[in-house]
């Protein structure tokens, strides 16, 4: 197959969106398919020397207030592109924006289009601007509506979608890198440095931004013993620092590194209430860590409340505390949750997930050529 995926990101940006499209052109390349990626443009000219296909980059500009996003600007880049690499299929990743365009070029050129649904764009429109959820639902109805399969990561997700009217829908989730993210990478060197006098890790890893309400660790931070790590970077990075005073801030941290990091903590905890998945979950089961979590969103497939961690009301800093406190206390619950954990992730590898997707490629193929019979 001839497949283009338009994507609202891709590395080297550090995201859910873009590490996914990564993924599934790697594996669509490894199957033997030719992928094109569609991107906005990033600062680094040299940002694509190793993408496993080629990439058309799009005019963007940085979002106001967070640069580290970057938003792409009208053009025919789009559609010249998907139209010049004679694709079978558009993919749609996380399409608000660029994808939108992606959506219309493909209609006009009578190619099916899968969109997957990534972001909960009306949750940030809450917590940014206080409003605009309508206006987010109305964009997201109108690309996945004209799609001929839209995708979604979660049950929490499919639901949100088909309660706003959005139809054709079919769960597909995420895969884990197991080999990368293991037991086995705990590091005992770097949680002498972590934790000089012994105290239980407790960590955070994922963008520092309003919507990822990190500034409720400080309830697991209250909890004695325990030092807090947060990995990441994003706007709201200086004012957490001043907040979590006592947490040790590595900042943004990759590939093996990342791994030994998760593999050295004694709990996971993540604290954003909008999650549509929520991979970071995932690497740390894969890790062995048990997982601190909300009962809300992408969390609620993953997490086996009172197996492989605890699910908690999501904005509540006490109850986060106390489910930290509770697992604080037991070595041995640690390590059940934590085996548990594990066992739970190893069938979900990207190999699996994306011959999955491949899948709901052919089956829309197929559709369509039903209908056009």
């Amino acid at each position: 197959m001839r497949v283009v995926i338009v994507t609202e990101s891709f590395p080297p940006d550090v995201n859910g969106v873009a590490h996914c499209a990564l993924q599934t052109a790697r594996h669509l390349v490894r199957r033997g398919h030719t992928p094109l990626v569609i991107a906005p443009a990033v600062a680094d000219p040299a940002a694509d020397a190793d993408a496993p296909c080629a990439v058309v980059r799009v005019p963007s500009l940085p979002l106001p207030g967070y640069p580290q996003v970057r938003v792409a600007l009208p053009s025919r880049r789009v559609a010249a592109a998907i139209a010049a690499h004679r694709a079978d299929l558009v993919h749609l990743a996380g399409p608000f924006v660029l994808g939108v365009r992606g959506m219309t070029a493909a209609t006009r050129l009578g190619i099916p289009a899968v969109a997957v649904y990534q972001t909960d764009l009306a949750g940030y429109a809450r917590t940014y601007v206080g409003t605009g959820e309508g206006a987010a639902w109305r964009r997201l109805r109108a690309v996945h509506g004209a799609a001929d399969r839209t995708l979604a990561p979660s049950s929490a997700a499919v639901r949100d979608l088909e309660s706003h009217g959005i139809g054709r829908i079919r769960l597909w989730g995420r895969g884990v890198d197991t080999a990368r993210f293991r037991p086995e990478r705990r590091d005992d060197a770097l949680r002498a440095e972590l934790a000089p006098h012994g105290e239980l890790l407790v960590g955070y890893v994922g963008r520092l931004a309003p919507e990822k309400r990190v500034d409720l660790l400080a309830g697991a931070g209250r909890v004695p013993g325990v030092r807090l790590v947060v990995v990441g970077d994003g706007p709201s990075g200086p004012a957490l620092r001043g907040a979590l005073p006592d947490a040790r801030f590595l900042g943004r941290r990759t590939g093996d590194d990342l791994a030994r990091i998760f593999a050295s903590l004694d709990v996971f905890v993540h604290t954003g209430p909008f999650e549509t998945f929520c991979q970071t979950v995932q690497e740390a089961m894969a890790s062995g860590v048990p997982v601190v979590a909300p009962a809300a969103g992408g969390p609620l497939d993953l997490v086996d409340h009172g197996r492989t961690g605890l699910l908690v009301p999501p904005g509540e800093p006490e109850a986060l505390h106390e489910a930290v406190a509770s697992l604080a206390a037991s070595p041995a619950l640690r390590a059940a949750y934590g085996l548990a954990g594990r066992a739970g992730v190893e069938g979900r590898t990207w190999e699996a997930l994306g011959d999955e997707l491949i899948g709901h490629y052919r089956e829309v193929l197929r559709e369509r050529t039903v209908v056009a019979a």
